[in-house]
C-alpha cells in the first residue's frame, strides 16, 4: 500500500492554532457486511441525541471561529460536522447513503469532528491544505447541473495538482475525488482543534478503521498524525 502524505501550509497556524488531524489510508476489500454501516450510523445519531460527547459544543464553536478567521460565515457555510449534526437534530437520524460514507459520517456525528473521505485514485499528486489564490477550479453541482467554481482568495482549501478537492477547509467536497464503494484506495482525514482531547481523536480514528474492517474484512489501514 502506497503512503499518502498530505501537507499543511504553515500559514494556517495563525488561523487554527493547535490544529491536528489523523490521516488514514485504507486499501479496500470486498464489502461483505453492509449492515455494519447502517448500524454505526444509527448508533451515532442516538448517542449524539442522548449522550453527547462533552467537548462537542466547544469543538464546533472552535470551528466557527476558524471559519470566521479566513473570512467565511459559518452560519451560511458551516463545517461538515456541524451540518451533519444539525440534520440529526432536525430529523432524529440520517438515512443511509453508501456504506463507506455512512461509516465516516457516523464518526463525524458521534465525535463532533469533521471527517472527509476521498478516492486516492482520482488524485493528481498528494493532498495539501493551503490558502487559495482564487484561480483553482472546483467541480461541483449547482441546481442539478455540473459546474466549475473557484474559491475566494485567501479561502482555506484542500487541493491537489489539478484543483480544489474540498472548499472552505471541510465544508464541501468536490465531485472528482468523491469516495464511494467502488474505490480501492481510500483516504480519510479527521480534523480536530485543541478543544477536542487528543485521546478522543485517536479513539475516533480507531473506530473508523475498526468499522471499515468489519464492513470489508481484509481491508488494511495506515494512520498518520498531522500537526501544524
Amino acid at each position: 500500500m502506497s503512503l499518502v502524505t498530505p501537507s499543511i501550509d504553515s500559514r494556517l497556524a495563525g488561523i487554527a492554532p493547535g490544529f491536528r488531524a489523523l490521516s488514514i489510508l485504507v486499501e479496500a476489500a470486498p464489502i461483505t457486511h453492509p449492515e455494519v454501516a447502517a448500524a454505526a450510523l444509527a448508533q451515532a445519531c442516538q448517542q449524539m441525541l442522548n449522550d453527547d460527547v462533552p467537548w462537542a459544543d466547544a469543538h464546533l464553536s472552535g470551528w466557527d471561529e476558524v471559519f470566521k478567521a479566513f473570512g467565511t460565515k459559518p452560519k451560511r457555510t458551516p463545517c461538515s460536522a456541524s451540518a451533519l449534526r444539525k440534520r440529526v437534530l432536525k430529523d432524529g437520524s440520517l438515512p443511509p447513503l453508501d456504506p463507506v460514507v455512512d461509516i465516516y459520517n457516523a464518526v463525524s456525528i458521534r465525535y463532533a469532528i469533521p471527517v472527509g473521505g476521498e478516492n486516492v485514485a482520482a488524485y493528481s499528486g498528494t493532498p495539501r491544505l493551503t490558502l487559495a489564490d482564487g484561480s483553482e477550479p472546483f467541480d461541483t453541482f449547482k441546481e442539478g447541473q455540473p459546474v466549475v467554481e473557484h474559491p475566494e482568495p485567501g479561502e482555506v482549501i484542500w487541493r491537489d495538482d489539478t484543483g480544489v478537492t474540498c472548499r472552505r477547509w471541510n465544508w464541501r467536497q468536490g465531485i472528482r475525488t468523491r469516495l464511494d464503494i467502488q474505490a480501492q484506495s481510500m483516504w480519510f482525514i479527521l480534523e480536530s482543534l485543541p478543544s477536542m482531547p487528543l485521546a478522543a481523536l485517536e479513539e475516533a480514528g480507531d473506530e473508523l478503521v475498526n468499522n471499515l474492517q468489519r464492513l470489508m474484512p481484509g481491508a488494511t489501514a495506515q494512520v498518520q498524525m498531522l500537526t501544524l
